[in-house]
């Protein structure tokens, strides 16, 4: 892979979130949100981001978006380093790169209907005149699958999986390159999920798009992404092709993750994988290897020292000292 096929990459990113106490709010701790993490996005790809809740996935999106700035490490946009971008350069580098949050309701402001949601952006980047803005925006909603009089509508008036659909389509707006799907399926029925998965697989065969999908449905990262790499605690810890991790889990967590899926064929006996205790807190990580707390194969070098990132085989990377 060359450079000129990675629009994102992501080196080393470090955000940790001060835990404050006192009247005089001092600093006691940090939560290791995102805690090192690297990875590349390739042009025209998907690239499924999975784990359980608080494991930084989120965060990781929004880093990259820079909606928050980072502790430490590098993001890299179609070669651009987002942290020497100005806010005048930032804000033009926002129209190639875009989000669909989880919860289509609370994303959409309640008080503005459908016509002015969708026009806003391109208002706000200037493009278009004020009739050219209103037939994008009927355009838009036509390539979601809803209807011209559908622009005078407020949020409320719609179901959830249309609400998503409205929010893909200000996404869209301003032609972008690159979107991060914050799971976007997670708060919508079942019958409708594959919908949405099918609208976004559709618009990202017509338009070139790329995405991040975040999620913690491994059912739902394997239908729509090329690769996925998987994250606890903050930290990467198997990344692969999107078969090659579903047919080949190698990390313990990996292959718990996928035992979990009900109904899931994962290939190996669910009952030896199934996760025992919480996660650990994200501002206390345990030493060494952070899964050893939960890990029912740990050595006890697993609690000492910390596993090295690795590849074990074509394009898959991991980290785990019993991997090989």
């Amino acid at each position: 892979m060359t450079n000129a096929d990675v629009l994102v990459r992501v080196e080393n990113i470090k955000k940790y979130f001060p835990i404050s106490k006192g009247a005089f709010g001092r600093v006691t701790g940090y939560v290791r949100a995102v805690d090192g993490v690297t990875f590349d996005i390739r042009k025209g790809e998907s690239f499924g981001l999975v784990g359980e809740s608080g494991c930084g996935k989120t965060t990781t999106g929004r880093a990259i978006l820079r909606l928050v700035e980072l502790t430490a490490g590098r993001v890299f946009f179609d070669g651009q380093d987002l942290a020497q971008l100005d806010d005048v350069e930032m804000r033009k580098l926002r129209r190639r790169m875009q989000i669909v949050f989880q919860d289509p309701y609370s994303s959409l402001n309640p008080r503005m209907n459908v016509g002015a949601a969708l026009v806003e952006p391109l208002t706000a980047h200037g493009i278009g005149t004020p009739a050219e803005r209103l037939e994008k925006a009927k355009a838009l909603l036509a390539q979601v699958g809803l209807r011209p009089f559908h622009l005078n509508r407020y949020p409320h008036e719609f179901s959830g999986g249309q609400r998503q659909r409205i929010v893909i389509a200000r996404a869209l707006s301003v032609d972008p390159e690159f979107i991060v799907c914050d799971e976007p399926v997670s708060a919508l029925d079942v019958s409708i999920q594959s919908q949405i998965l099918n609208l976004l697989k559709e618009l990202q065969a017509k338009f070139g798009l790329t995405y991040l999908f975040v999620a913690h449905n491994l059912a739902v990262v394997r239908y729509i992404s090329d690769r996925v790499g998987v994250m606890y605690l903050g930290k990467m810890v198997e990344l692969a092709d999107e078969r090659e991790i579903y047919n080949h889990p190698v990390h313990p967590y990996t292959k718990a993750l996928l035992a979990a899926v009900p109904g899931g064929d994962s290939g190996f006996e669910r009952d030896k994988h199934i996760l025992a205790g919480d996660v650990p807190s994200p501002a206390n990580p345990p030493p060494g290897c952070s899964f050893h707390t939960r890990c029912p194969v740990a050595r006890p070098d697993c609690k000492e020292v910390v596993p090295e990132w690795r590849e074990i085989g074509p394009r898959h990377y991991v980290a785990c000292h019993l991997a090989g």
